[in-house]
């Protein structure tokens, strides 16, 4: 269990291993530090079941928190006081007794083409093999380019750039934020248009995961929140919550604010590329409960049933 805290606070933060999830508490760490010079942190490497099972593509493994159920059950242990995530890996419903108390401000949420072949996507010709870990970035390849083979692909973001030439790839599809993140902007060939091939829930924001009774390190974490960012996310949040999905399922959800307002952009694709099902919400202000009536829209037009298809008839919307 964790020591007393002394005169000068220590924090233990829960992470896993990977080099971006360790870049990503460092940064944490550094910002905490930097916000409360009374604070020293140290990390905790946790290894969960997402990364101890590297032979099979996510969406078959199956179950939700892959990536934090581990690092949570420490959590809720007492062994660390506080988890970085990346926003995109955390099930929208959380352990009673954690809580997120802070939302880190949102890397460029995008998803990048890289290649050495081509700048672009459409620049490939029919058959190209395209590799990527998410069953999302697959599906929204198919629907616009049927004729691409997607190759699932697995591990870090440094050997799944090397796959391009061990698996004879014509290139890859990754989040920007990890890229950026990690220092190899030089390696993106092109930005994929977000409306497009829109963002997966929360991608390029980070999470910091608490108990909900440590009111000390709630108060401390609060300082790194980003308002927009908080806004934003639980608004995709939402609407993932009301869609019942996860990573089994295409699914997709990004918020933005523009013109003094803010633009929702959500779709559902079956794993096959068709049908697709999209449509968005534009309103001067918005809320979480607007990401769940964006949701009730897709399905009333068709994701139901693509939900079906994929998940099983006893498929049933979530409650938010």
């Amino acid at each position: 269990m964790i020591q007393k805290r002394s005169a000068r606070m220590r924090l233990r933060i829960g992470t896993r291993g990977s080099a971006l999830a360790l870049w990503q508490a460092r940064y944490v760490a550094s910002e905490l530090e930097r916000v409360h010079p009374e604070i020293h942190c140290e990390l905790v490497v946790i290894k969960t079941k997402g990364d101890r099972i590297l032979d099979a593509p996510l969406a078959y493994i199956g179950g939700k928190g892959l990536f934090t159920k581990e690092i949570e059950e420490s959590l809720l242990e007492g062994s660390i006081h506080l988890a970085v995530h990346s926003l995109k890996d955390l099930p929208t419903e959380l352990p009673p007794g954690l809580c997120v108390s802070a939302f880190l401000k949102r890397e460029d949420p995008r998803d990048v083409f890289l290649s050495d072949q081509a700048t672009r996507l459409e620049d490939l010709a029919p058959g190209a093999r395209i590799g990527t870990s998410s069953l999302r970035r697959g599906a929204f390849i198919l629907n616009r380019h049927p004729q691409m083979e997607i190759v699932p692909i697995r591990g870090n973001v440094e050997t799944r750039i090397k796959k391009i030439e061990s698996e004879r790839l014509a290139g890859v599809v990754l989040a920007a934020a990890g890229l950026l993140r990690m220092g190899y902007s030089g390696q993106i060939s092109s930005y994929l248009d977000p409306t497009v091939f829109i963002p997966a829930i929360g991608q390029g924001a980070l999470a910091v995961e608490t108990r909900e009774d440590d009111a000390v390190v709630r108060q401390k974490i609060a300082a790194l929140n980003d308002n927009m960012t908080k806004k934003c996310v639980e608004v995709e949040r939402a609407f993932l919550c009301r869609m019942g999905g996860g990573c089994q399922v295409p699914m997709a959800a990004h918020c933005i604010p523009m013109d003094g307002g803010f633009r929702c952009l959500a779709a559902v694709v079956h794993p096959s590329g068709r049908p697709r099902v999209q449509d968005e919400y534009i309103g001067d202000s918005i809320d979480a409960k607007d990401g769940a009536l964006l949701a009730e829209k897709l399905l009333a037009q068709g994701a139901s049933e693509i939900l079906k298809k994929v998940l099983g008839r006893d498929w049933k919307p979530g409650q938010v």
